[in-house]
């Protein structure tokens, strides 16, 4: 078995969320307790922190991972969805699981691990959870920095007893599955906090969402951190070229590689969160932390966020595709000195697209197209929903020729922007790299 035959195995024999959705989509543990039944429950031979949210979970994630790989830990790093290489997923110290054991674990998986089982017992998300908590005990990490997929109560990963729960924040997507107001979906994310884990929260937003928080806190009895009423962070600057510079009391002055609107939220957490872990005993000093904020995207793989793909014009591109994502997307989008913006962008059918829509700059220039994958929502009757929004520009079929067309027409003191749905800029990514 080749490894494009493994990868093609997982994503058609176990659905893949991002292709088809809902379908995909399983509620409950029951599956996942019998995989790591079988595997000899792996995830208990290390540390885990668990990492939820909305969004800023996965720059969350890696940041810490970099930190801790900085202070010379082996640290294992599960997260998702991936842009180029099923592989991005699963990490140690930064580097991808091989291509032999994601093999190997298919090849199990087909003839002993199923049990007599259909293949369409699993899905495609707790097949990939299982390989990684296998592979990290396999690989004796010392911690693991574990990222929900979706929600946090049923999210196959909800097996840990962690370290640290991290709730990031809260905004809405997957309402179909969730909840369709904040508190509910907090609820659902809420059921990560478990009793005796210090759980915090990068951004509580509402009275009635943190109120979600501490009830559950107070109900499996444990402590419970607000990262906004931390005064750890004092001030910070932002550079779209160079990232962010902070300014905190513990560690002096900090430089953060990650440059998008969001990563200010996101310092916020991960500097409470190395506070609970140093209670710990975790002892992260302050040259990790600032190796691992300088340097998060050499040190795990991070791509997609805020990620500059070309100089001149400045062409970025950035995985936010929800209302909470595209509020900090559009604000950097017109602060950032350009002559003329120009936007590739495209969304899934399952998304909240017309309120995405109505927060897009007017004056940009709009390429519309697709990603490559079956949710996608077709160019055409996107660009029909933009109009209504006065928003305008050309449909095209996929992301490579869309950035053609942007590269012609953009002058040297443009801006290009890629994005809308992870997909979009999974495509760009594929077409670049």
């Amino acid at each position: 078995m080749t490894y494009q035959e493994a990868t093609t195995y997982l994503f058609t024999a176990a659905p893949l969320f991002q292709n088809i959705g809902a379908g995909a989509y399983k509620e409950g543990l029951s599956n996942t307790h019998l995989l790591d039944e079988h595997f000899g429950h792996p995830h208990r031979n290390y540390r885990t922190i668990h990492v939820g949210g909305t969004n800023g979970k996965g720059s969350t994630s890696h940041t810490l991972a970099a930190i801790l790989q900085s202070q010379g830990y082996r640290v294992g790093l599960y997260t998702s969805p991936h842009l180029v290489d099923f592989r991005e997923r699963i990490r140690v110290n930064g580097e991808m699981i091989p291509k032999q054991r994601v093999i190997d674990f298919v090849e199990e998986l087909k003839t002993s691990l199923l049990g007599g089982r259909t293949e369409g017992g699993f899905s495609f998300f707790e097949l990939a959870t299982a390989l990684a908590f296998q592979y990290f005990s396999e690989e004796k990490v010392d911690v693991a920095v574990i990222e929900v997929g979706l929600g946090g109560r049923l999210d196959c990963t909800n097996i840990l007893q962690p370290d640290l729960s991290i709730i990031t924040n809260i905004s809405f997507d997957h309402i179909q599955f969730l909840g369709n107001t904040l508190p509910k979906i907090a609820s659902e994310k809420a059921g990560i906090i478990k009793h005796d884990v210090p759980a915090i929260i990068g951004e509580a937003g509402d009275k009635d969402v943190r109120a979600v928080f501490e009830k559950e806190a107070q109900k499996v009895e444990t402590e419970i951190f607000f990262a906004e009423e931390d005064d750890e962070l004092t001030d910070f600057t932002l550079s779209p070229k160079e990232g962010y510079s902070y300014n905190t009391k513990s560690y002096g002055k900090l430089h953060g590689q990650l440059s998008g609107y969001c990563q200010e939220k996101n310092i916020r957490t991960i500097l409470a969160a190395i506070k609970v872990l140093n209670r710990q005993g975790y002892n992260i000093e302050t040259d990790a932390v600032k190796k691992g904020l300088a340097n998060v995207c050499q040190l795990t793989g991070l791509m997609g966020r805020w990620q500059t793909i070309c100089e001149q014009p400045l062409t970025i591109c950035d995985t936010g595709h929800n209302v909470g994502g595209m509020q900090y997307i559009t604000k950097q989008l017109q602060e950032t000195p350009h002559e003329k913006l120009h936007i590739i962008i495209g969304m899934v059918n399952d998304k909240d697209v017309n309120t995405v829509l109505s927060m897009m700059p007017k004056d940009a220039i709009y390429y519309f197209t697709q990603a490559s994958v079956k949710r996608a929502m077709p160019a055409k009757e996107f660009a029909q929903i933009a109009r209504k929004h006065d928003l305008h520009g050309r449909c095209f079929e996929n992301v490579a020729s869309a950035y053609s067309a942007a590269k012609k027409k953009a002058g040297k003191n443009d801006i290009i922007f890629i994005g809308g749905s992870t997909f979009i800029v999974a495509d760009m990514l594929n077409n670049i790299l």
